[in-house]
């Protein structure tokens, strides 16, 4: 993302005109949970902030500071314009202090349309764009209408494999106060006019390709049940059962009923984790198509997320043990721009919240189809599950138990052809592949109770996400050895990658025919892709 200086040749266009509505209610919402708060923190000592004749002036405040936040949001609304060009999205925001920011398209890392519950009525959404850079790197364009929004999802991510797509340019268009020309958003130019008679399907009068959306093979789906036992099985469950028994004890224990009120918040916490995670994974779907990793989620918020192909730089299998009967697994992806959690209740970074060990290994063949080696399903499998050495891991030195009681014989290593993989964890099993065109950078890490032992922890330096690649007291000849390898690995593997506009290569169509469902890593299929980069 970067400050772009104003460019004639481009139309811009407004979000819906209800976008203040549904972004202004916000502001009431916030004062309503502040003095519910207030009001439950002042029960115990007999403080009632709505006795009265209080209510009413509280209410007439919230009213106020409700209508003054709605009139910024009109206010915002109104100076707020967007552009799009074949190389670029242009966003103009800023009440005070005008700002113009620019997204270009090759750095694309995602395209999410999101529909949050009030947008939903109004049938709006908002579409997100990822790009790789720093902080507050991607661009908001919302609200505007859901027919709209997935059009103009299917133009960028057009644009952004590098097809020319055609979009008509109104003859005449609104001026704005600054003089530059506006243009309300239609789907007429912002996906492209339709061709004239005679014209070829899938294109325009003037040969320029229009941007359909891209057919998609479903892959996975995660049922509400599953859902619901997933998450009576999670750690967080647990603690909740645990500290509502614990608070009951101490509450018979003591007859203090203001106990409860002190606990609250605790158990307010926990029950907010388990709803954010059970509202943002509801109705998990995955599906592969052309232009990347799709996935659609959520119950209150609505989330259709498309990741282009090679954006995803790790991916991570996890098992908690309470999962080891029916053997789920939880599968997340660091993804530029999508950045990290505080709470662990984010789910943008999901490739699937709850699965049996093949649909996280199908999964995981979203990402990397071909993992470079003659037995993938037998590598992953002792990934997964497996202790010591074996066949394919170098693991944790015997010596160095004593700096991991647990989990000294799960941590380990092994190299294929198109990726580094990672396992670590007893109680808490993972599993890390990261790319070897998706190394960032390396890194070696020894204490002084490693130094004793002669061994380090090696690292993987991937961009923010929940997935953080790495192995845990490796012998030192071991580690200093896989840094050199996998650097040059790297470079190699960065060499043959394909091009950020992945659709600008002779073997790739726009609309490939449908095909038959293609095996998860190991199900019988050595499909090497590596020689000529090809991605997911």
């Amino acid at each position: 993302m970067s400050e772009a200086p104003a460019t004639d040749d481009l139309v811009w266009h407004r979000v819906h005109p209800v976008t203040p509505l549904v972004r202004g209610w916000t502001v009431i919402a916030v004062l309503l949970v502040v003095v519910g708060q207030q009001t439950l923190n002042g029960l115990p000592e007999g403080q009632n902030l709505l006795e009265g004749n209080r209510w009413w002036m509280i209410l007439l405040g919230i009213l106020a500071v409700g209508l003054v936040g709605l009139g910024y949001s009109a206010l915002a609304w109104r100076m707020t314009s967007y552009a799009v060009d074949d190389e670029s999205v242009h966003l103009r925001t800023g009440v005070l202090f005008r700002q113009q920011r620019k997204a270009r398209l090759d750095r694309l890392q995602a395209v999410d349309v999101v529909q949050p519950l009030l947008a939903r009525f109004f049938g709006l959404a908002e579409l997100k764009l990822e790009v790789a850079g720093g902080a507050d790197s991607g661009v908001k364009l919302g609200f505007l209408k859901e027919a709209e929004a997935n059009r103009l999802r299917n133009d960028l991510l057009a644009r952004a494999a590098g097809l020319r797509v055609a979009r008509e340019r109104p003859a005449g268009v609104p001026t704005a106060a600054d003089g530059t020309s506006v243009a309300p958003a239609t789907a007429g130019d912002l996906v492209g006019a339709a061709p004239d008679a005679g014209a070829a399907p899938g294109t325009a009068a003037d040969g320029l390709l229009v941007a359909p959306e891209a057919p998609e093979q479903p892959v996975t789906a995660v049922g509400p049940g599953r859902l619901v036992a997933s998450l009576v099985r999670s750690g967080a469950t647990v603690g909740l059962v645990l500290g509502v028994l614990g608070i009951a004890g101490v509450v018979i224990g003591t007859r203090e009923i203001g106990v409860l009120f002190s606990a609250l918040p605790a158990v307010l916490g926990f029950g907010g984790f388990l709803f954010s995670r059970f509202s943002g994974e509801f109705g998990f779907r995955s599906a592969i198509s052309p232009d990347g990793i799709r996935l659609r989620h959520g119950l209150l918020e609505t989330r259709s997320q498309t990741i282009p192909p090679g954006r995803v730089q790790a991916v991570r299998l996890r098992q908690g043990p309470f999962w080891r009967g029916p053997d789920w697994w939880r599968v997340d992806v660091n993804v530029a721009g999508y950045g990290v959690s505080t709470d662990g209740s984010d789910t943008t970074s999901v490739l699937l919240p709850v699965g049996t060990r093949d649909e996280a290994l199908a999964a995981l063949w979203l990402v990397l189809p071909d993992l470079g080696t003659s037995d993938p399903r037998a590598l992953l499998d002792e990934g997964l599950s497996g202790l010591d050495a074996g066949e394919h891991f170098t693991v944790t030195p015997r010596r160095a138990r004593l700096l991991d009681l647990v989990s000294w014989r799960r941590n380990g290593f092994t190299v294929t052809d198109r990726a580094l993989v990672l396992r670590g964890g007893r109680v808490f099993r993972s599993l890390v592949v990261v790319p070897h065109e998706r190394t960032q950078s390396l890194g070696l890490e020894q204490g002084p109770l490693q130094r004793r032992f002669d061994v380090a922890t090696f690292a993987v330096h991937s961009t923010p996400g929940p997935v953080s690649p790495k192995v845990w007291h490796l012998d030192s000849g071991d580690a200093a050895r896989l840094l050199d390898t996998q650097a040059e690995r790297a470079r190699e593997a960065r060499a043959h990658a394909g091009p950020e506009l992945w659709m600008r290569r002779d073997d790739v169509p726009l609309v490939p025919a449908a095909a038959e469902p293609r095996p998860a890593p190991g199900a019988g299929t050595d499909d090497r892709r590596a020689a000529d980069g090809e991605q997911p």
